[in-house]
Formats: C-alpha cells, sequence, structure tokens
C-alpha cells in the first residue's frame, strides 16, 4: 500500500470521538485566534483584490468572512485564508519545515458551510489538515529544496476536506493526486521583495484542494503513485523521506500534533519572534536609543537566509518585505519598544530614525543557534558608546510565552474586533468560537462575524 492510501486509510478511519476534549478544545482556540487574524487581514489589499474578483461572481453556498455575500466553496477558502494569513500573525509550527497550519481552517469552514454541516465535522477535519501538514513538516524540507511549505498544506487541505466531503478512501487519492501533481508551489514567493502572494499563497493551496476533493466527488480520477513514483512528489520534491501514518494521532495516543501548534506574539515572521523578545528585553536597559553604536543579530542558517541575506530585506517597501525583515524589524523593537500591527504600515518603512539604526546591524548565521532547531534562536548583542555590550538571546522552547492561555488569546482577538465590532457581538462571536463543536450549522456560526448582523 502507497502512502497516498495509507493516508487515506487514516482519515477515513478516524471520527470525532475519537478527540479527547483537550484537543477539542485546542481547535477552539485556533478558531479563535485564526478569526481574529482574519479581522485584522480583512481590509488589505491583497484581501481586497481577491474579493473584488469574488463579488463579480454568482451567489453560491459558502460565505466570504464577515459579509453577506457567498461565493463556491473554493473562492470562499481562498479569500478568508488570505485574510487570515495577511498579517503574518496566525499559529506556526516549526520542525525540519516551517508552516502555518491555520492556514487550513478557512477551507473547512467553506466547504462544512457548503455541505451544511456542523461544529463537530469542522473540528475532525482541522485536527486531519494539522496532523498532516505538521506530520509532513517533521519528514521532510522544502526550503532548502527552493519549494514552499504550503505544498504540505496542500496535502493536508485536500484530506481534510474530503473528509467533509465524505469521500472514499480511493477518492480521498484521487484527490490527493490531482491537487500535488497539479499545483507545486516554489519558495520565490519569500525572495527578494516580498509580494501580496505571500499572504495568498497557502490559501492558493487550500483553494486547489477544494477544487480538486469536489472533482474527486464527481468521478474525476488523479496520478497515482504520487508520492513514490518515478517523477513523483519524492523523487521531484522532498527527495526519500519517512513518514509513517501508524504513528500519527488517534484515540488511544491522543498525540495530535494540533496541540503542538504555537500561537505568535507578534505579527511578524515566526523564525524572528524569539529576536523580538531579545530586543525587547535590552530596550528596557538602555536609556538612551543613540547611545547604541553596533547591533549584531546572531540567526540560525534559516534566519540568515530568509530574513537578512536579500537586499530587499535591508530596505523594505513593502508590508510583505518587512515583516519578514530582522534588521527592519530588530530596529522596530529597539526603537518603539513594542511590535504592533502597525510597526508594517509602509508609511513607516523609510523613516529615517529606523533606517539609522537599520545601518548598525549586522546579522551573522550562527551554527551553535541552528543546532538547537526546531528551537527558534536568535541572540542580539548591543554594542554602547561607553564601551559596554549587552546580549540577550531566546529560543522558543524554553519560551512557554509562545503558548498562549485562554485569556491571552481572548485578548488577542478583542484587539482585532474593537476595530469592527461592538462589545456584544465580540463578545456574541466569542462565545460562539468557545462553544464551536457544539455548533449544528457552520452557518449560524459564521453569522455571529457578519458585520452587519443585528442590521
Amino acid at each position: 500500500m502507497g502512502l497516498a492510501e495509507q493516508l487515506a486509510t487514516y482519515v477515513d478511519t478516524l471520527r470525532f470521538g475519537d478527540l479527547s476534549e483537550e484537543v477539542v478544545h485546542t481547535a477552539r482556540q485556533r478558531i479563535v485566534d485564526s478569526m481574529g487574524c482574519a479581522l485584522g487581514g480583512m481590509a488589505s489589499a491583497p484581501s481586497a483584490s481577491i474579493r473584488a474578483y469574488a463579488t463579480t461572481l454568482p451567489d453560491a453556498n459558502a460565505g466570504i468572512f464577515f459579509e453577506r455575500k457567498k461565493v463556491s466553496p473554493d473562492m470562499a477558502a481562498f479569500l478568508n485564508a488570505t485574510m487570515v494569513r495577511y498579517l503574518d500573525f496566525n499559529d506556526g509550527y516549526f520542525a525540519l519545515e516551517p508552516g502555518h497550519p491555520s492556514d487550513n481552517i478557512a477551507a473547512c469552514l467553506a466547504v462544512a458551510e457548503a455541505e451544511n454541516l456542523g461544529g463537530e465535522d469542522v473540528i475532525l477535519a482541522m485536527v486531519i489538515a494539522y496532523e498532516l501538514q505538521m506530520r509532513f513538516q517533521d519528514a521532510a524540507t522544502l526550503f532548502r529544496r527552493g519549494w514552499d511549505h504550503v505544498n504540505f498544506v496542500t496535502i493536508g487541505a485536500t484530506l481534510a476536506v474530503g473528509k467533509l466531503l465524505k469521500l472514499s478512501p480511493p477518492q480521498l487519492v484521487h484527490a490527493l493526486g490531482m491537487a500535488l501533481n497539479g499545483h507545486i508551489a516554489m519558495r520565490q514567493v519569500r525572495s527578494g521583495q516580498l509580494s501580496g502572494w505571500k499572504g495568498a499563497s497557502a490559501a492558493n493551496a487550500t483553494r486547489n484542494a477544494v477544487f480538486c476533493a469536489y472533482l474527486a466527488r464527481h468521478g474525476m480520477t488523479g496520478p497515482s503513485d504520487i508520492f513514490e513514483g518515478e517523477m513523483g512528489f519524492f523523487a521531484q520534491v522532498t527527495g526519500p523521506i519517512e513518514i509513517d501514518p501508524a504513528e500519527f494521532g488517534h484515540r488511544a495516543s491522543q498525540d495530535f500534533r494540533i496541540r503542538l501548534a504555537k500561537t505568535k506574539l507578534y505579527p511578524t515572521n515566526g523564525e524572528m519572534q524569539t529576536a523580538v523578545l531579545a530586543a525587547l528585553a535590552l530596550r528596557k536597559e538602555i536609556a538612551d536609543i543613540d547611545a547604541i553604536q553596533a547591533i549584531r543579530v546572531d540567526t540560525t542558517d534559516v534566519g540568515f537566509k530568509f530574513l537578512a541575506k536579500d537586499k530587499a530585506k535591508w530596505r523594505p517597501t513593502t508590508r510583505e518585505t518587512a515583516d519578514h525583515s530582522l534588521p527592519y524589524t530588530v530596529a522596530r523593537a529597539l526603537l518603539d519598544g513594542t511590535i504592533t500591527r502597525a510597526t508594517y504600515d509602509t508609511s513607516k518603512l523609510d523613516d529615517p530614525r529606523v533606517l539609522a539604526v537599520i545601518d548598525k546591524i549586522t546579522v551573522h548565521e550562527d551554527p551553535v543557534l541552528a543546532a538547537q532547531m526546531p528551537s527558534l534562536a536568535n541572540r542580539v548583542t548591543l554594542t554602547l558608546a561607553d564601551g559596554r555590550t549587552l546580549t540577550r538571546e531566546f529560543g522558543t522552547t524554553e519560551n512557554p510565552r509562545i503558548n498562549l492561555a485562554d485569556a491571552d488569546i481572548e485578548s488577542k482577538f478583542r484587539d482585532f474586533a474593537s476595530d469592527h465590532f461592538d462589545e456584544e457581538q465580540t463578545a456574541a462571536a466569542l462565545a460562539a468560537c468557545w462553544r464551536f463543536g457544539e455548533t449544528t450549522r457552520v452557518a449560524d456560526f459564521l453569522s455571529k462575524f457578519v458585520m452587519d448582523a443585528r442590521a
């Protein structure tokens, strides 16, 4: 039995009743966090572009977040997932490959609404999507071979929405074959000056997943041996890997990967979270930013390659580039004493003060930090005018703040919601999230987030 068949068997046999209350609650946390991030990204330029196109399409059966307009499930997945992803504030997971498993949630909601399903169905599909994407992240590296991590989103999303569509194991295999063979994403989307597609790449993977799952339901067949074939995924994309679905989360072990997803503290690239922590800790120790003569940032080879190597990262001109710029982000943390959504407003990118601080920064690969991966460690060292040096280093594995409590996740949601909802609608939306799973119709859940709901 090939890997695709093994994955299909795993997905086909998993049931909501196999999930512990802890796993179900973790899924609810992911929903709160993702809907908050979507509120933050709804007015973004990429979301506006996709929405402008979506509104030209005939009404269908899957809602656009925060609106009454309904479109096809694949288009709803594309637009809604772009909103979730835009600010780079949704959850993350780093193993051999980085990624954002919450990129799958919008597709699960869109298909469940279209199929008139409920919260339990979505939670099960979410757990499947997280499990598959994160297990592949554990097993193989894509970025070192020039491919984007969203290729693993394609795997998770296809089988998750296939579960919602009640596809048989052979249909799941066909859907996966079509989705992978036809939609391999390159890593260039995160190199050089970043564009609006950076935040839409994963959303597009879920759009393709939904499209292929529906095709499989209606009898379309896909390429065979999609993983092991002579020109398949292993040969062309990942290289040989070992992945055993028998080791995935199940009823007895409850070792579901969704429990390991990290909630971001700051709206910036995941590999930079600890650099921000280090810079903010140092900022508290200096009275005058002008007293800094030099700033050295030691990071992993991954951090250097994707956050500092390109010239564009030293003079970012787009939000997407800035929130993937180690020099800009460290400079802003030292100047402002915080990193917020407003940190990356394009009006701030050419601030002479931040450019002057950037010019004091050097970034270096440190093999010791790289050896600590998947702990995303960064070290920041300041040399002051009086000759003193101050150093702070943080990694993710020893930092419990990366795993936020319910109250912290709810506070993050409220910060986003305050721009759009009054307290009554905010409370109703949060209550719906924390009760998700009891919801019998996803459409009723999404109605709590419509901007004109009470009108």
